[in-house]
């Protein structure tokens, strides 16, 4: 009994060790979206974080500030669903057949 306790137990760290990778590499990726036909385009990292914001100068109209803050929104709600999906797919492959708390998703 003692020696599944072992195996289990190292299953478990190597487990833990791709899931880190895995983790890693989320973090390391780059999503972008864009709105109003590429008018606006947010790109982020793998970490949630906002790292770049392009807007087109055709889109900039002073009457009409509401519509570009529209495009912003949408293109960042876009890019933050990207990367939790690519998140829940990646991660998910991990927690599949586990009863985890929560749905077992990072």
């Amino acid at each position: 009994m003692k020696g599944n306790m072992n195996n289990m137990m190292k299953q478990m760290q190597k487990m833990q060790k791709k899931m880190m990778k895995a983790q890693e590499e989320l973090h390391e990726m780059t999503f972008e979206a864009s709105a109003g036909g590429g008018m606006v385009t947010v790109v982020a990292n793998g970490k949630k974080e906002i790292t770049d914001v392009q807007i087109s100068e055709e889109v900039v109209d002073p009457d009409d500030v509401d519509m570009l803050q529209d495009l912003v929104l949408a293109a960042t709600n876009d890019v933050i669903k990207q990367i939790e999906d690519k998140t829940n797919d990646t991660m998910g492959e991990f927690t599949k057949g586990m009863n985890l708390p929560g749905g077992g998703m990072f």
